[in-house]
């Protein structure tokens, strides 16, 4: 039996608005372990990563304590529904040069799945399997 995205995703993603600060995002993924928050605008959905706090806030010199979400995250977002398989994943990360899906369940966000999460059920001897099943560090 084939394995569905549904099976591998993290659950229950954090989602904060957009009008939220990316301090409030760097929290968020600090206190649950995560390097992924989604972002919610007018029943629309973006992705931000603890990569884009970095490199569109921090490296440009923008306040953290003041910069909102919705100016840092990424708008277009990849999606699959829950039944989808890993192929359809591992396919799609290909495609779009990404390395996290948010997985859908009528039109709602219910999960994200990482290359990390595909690696530790594809190949869960490899380096990156080992290090996405590290507990986090603080």
């Amino acid at each position: 039996m084939r394995t569905t995205l549904r099976d591998v995703m993290t659950r229950n993603p954090i989602i904060l608005r957009a009008r939220d600060t990316v301090r409030s995002a760097a929290l968020a993924m600090s206190e649950n372990g995560i390097g992924t928050v989604l972002v919610e605008e007018n029943g629309s959905f973006g992705i931000v990563t603890d990569r884009d706090l970095v490199l569109r806030c921090v490296a440009e010199d923008r306040d953290p304590a003041s910069t909102p979400l919705g100016d840092v995250c990424t708008h277009e977002l990849c999606m699959l529904e829950s039944d989808a398989f890993i192929d359809d994943a591992v396919e799609l990360m290909r495609a779009r040069s990404v390395r996290r899906i948010v997985i859908v369940e009528e039109a709602q966000p219910v999960g994200v799945v990482s290359l990390g999460d595909l690696a530790m059920d594809r190949d869960p001897g490899s380096a990156l399997a080992a290090i996405s099943a590290a507990p986090a560090q603080h």
